[in-house]
């Protein structure tokens, strides 16, 4: 399975909003800056992410973006359905019914192999859907320590103190 780097990017951006105090945000430059992105990259799966309801768009000068719900309510599968959309990955075209078999498959029995897929798809859906925005974030501020806490900290605060300027 593929998955568009765009899911891990905007995936990312969430937890460092997550992890932001209460009523902070961030402008899509300074999230990009955070890990090394491209500006404009950043700022198109923002922008589906706010389409979908998971961050806010606040408009102005010391504009930016926050989460628009608490980070328990958001899971790793609302941030791949937003940006990559929450449609089957796998499209049975039913090829089966095609060539010298085609007429061995009787109507209305599901081909075992589109089966097969959309099994997986679901694991796939479920699992993403019981993993908590908040608990990634609780994970990686475990394995950051004290002072990888405090410099993602520092950083915020200089991030915001010169968007306030």
């Amino acid at each position: 399975m593929k998955i568009a780097e765009g899911v891990e990017w905007a995936a990312h951006a969430c937890a460092v909003l997550a992890a932001l105090p209460a009523g902070q945000g961030l402008n899509a430059a300074a999230l990009a800056s955070f890990h090394e992105l491209p500006p404009a990259y950043m700022a198109k799966h923002l922008q589906a992410l706010s389409k979908a309801g998971i961050v806010t768009a606040v408009r102005g000068a010391h504009g930016g973006y926050a989460l628009a719900r608490p980070a328990s309510e958001i899971t790793l599968w609302d941030i791949q359905a937003a940006i990559s959309g929450a449609g089957p990955s796998f499209q049975c075209q039913d090829i089966r019914r095609k060539g010298p078999c085609a007429g061995f498959f009787p109507g209305g029995i599901p081909c075992p192999i589109a089966c097969a897929f959309g099994a997986a798809e679901q694991a796939y859906r479920d699992h993403l859907s019981s993993v908590a925005l908040s608990e990634l974030v609780r994970q990686v501020a475990a394995g950051m320590g004290t002072a990888g806490r405090e410099a993602f900290r520092a950083w915020a605060e200089r991030r915001n103190a010169s968007a306030r300027s």
